[in-house]
């Protein structure tokens, strides 16, 4: 079995910080969340792994090189275009060649991994196999109607009126049959050549596709909110390490892990929290959810739950909260100036100021 991973979208959600970095390298406890995928990849067992690189194919060429550190052995596949998730199917068929294959959303995350997914399709052998979690709002995401008996008979994608709330989860496993269905998929109204036709064409065409409907933990990261809730969840299962300097000023509550050339001084930090490695905390308050990267710099400020990226400072700031902070940024006050106000006000007038 292969594995298809996907890396090639524009990441328009997570702008601006995506008009500089790739979508799927943007990271969840200090590390890109395309690895998280990566690392699921490999504990199922799969080794050889083609990845559908876009725009940013350099930068994720340089995150993950030729995947030996994880075990693995990755093909970069060149996507000129986001045409669909089909598409990248169609352009990794010489890859693929006969094989099974598992296809991974690259900016997805699922918590517990894929082993069982992946053993159950080789033990039950259908075309197709797919997860299915349930969404209160599925008209983002492909959706799946479900007969009575619990099979797949009918996918749409991003429907304006679902037939159900099952929404697909970003993991798909195929034998290689889906690929004469795929070569012959039309674009769709969006026009792209969609993955949810493609097993809708392996349904009409009598192929047995199976179904998983989980209930733990799934993750579409391609927006803040969604972000920062990854990382949450993952800084919960943190085991406290002190690797760099906590002084005697400084109080460490919880969860923490400060990380080898971390300095903490005269600071509280409230876990689960992360200090990257050379980083800075300093006469600050850094609260739970917190994940800061490497080099950066925290110097009397208060931050709560959120992603602050390397190389990044903030000075002087009080409070950041539920906040994505890229790479290379400063944050300090503003500059005190004089305030007033202007009025012009008609008789009798009654007006109240808050100072």
């Amino acid at each position: 079995m292969k594995a298809l991973v996907l890396a090639g979208g524009s990441g328009t959600r997570l702008r601006p910080i995506t008009h500089t970095s790739a979508k799927q390298l943007v990271p969840v406890a200090n590390k890109p969340v395309l690895f998280y995928g990566l690392e699921a990849i490999a504990a199922a067992g799969i080794r050889d792994v083609g990845i559908v690189v876009g725009e940013t194919q350099a930068e994720i060429e340089t995150a993950v090189g030729d995947g030996s550190d994880l075990g693995l052995d990755v093909t970069y596949l060149r996507q000129e275009a986001p045409l669909g998730l089909a598409h990248a199917v169609l352009i990794a068929r010489d890859y693929l060649g006969d094989d099974d294959f598992v296809m991974y959303l690259g900016d997805n995350f699922i918590i517990g991994g894929i082993n069982a997914l992946v053993d159950r399709f080789k033990a039950e052998r259908p075309t197709a196999q797919i997860m299915l979690t349930r969404v209160p709002d599925p008209r983002s995401f492909g959706v799946a109607e479900m007969d009575a008996r619990g099979r797949v008979v009918r996918l749409e994608e991003k429907p304006e009126i679902p037939k159900s709330d099952l929404a697909l989860v970003g993991v798909y496993l195929f034998t290689s049959a889906v690929h004469g269905i795929v070569a012959e998929l039309k674009p769709s109204w969006r026009g792209e050549l969609e993955i949810t036709d493609a097993i809708q064409g392996l349904i009409d065409a009598g192929r047995r596709v199976e179904a998983t409907v989980i209930s733990g933990y799934w993750k579409d990261t391609g927006n803040v909110d969604d972000m920062l809730e990854v990382n949450r969840l993952v800084l919960e299962s943190l085991e406290p390490a002190v690797r760099g300097q906590v002084d005697e000023n400084s109080e460490l509550i919880g969860r923490v892990v400060i990380e080898e050339g971390a300095s903490v001084r005269d600071s509280r930090i409230v876990g689960p929290a992360l200090i990257g490695p050379g980083t800075l905390v300093a006469d600050s308050y850094v609260g739970p959810f917190t994940s800061i990267g490497a080099d950066c710099a925290i110097s009397d400020s208060e931050i709560e739950y959120s992603i602050v990226l390397s190389r990044s400072s903030i000075t002087g700031v009080r409070r950041v909260e539920a906040s994505l902070i890229g790479r290379d940024v400063e944050v300090t006050p503003a500059p005190n100036t004089p305030r007033a106000h202007r009025l012009l006000l008609g008789d009798h007038s009654k007006v109240q100021i808050s100072s």
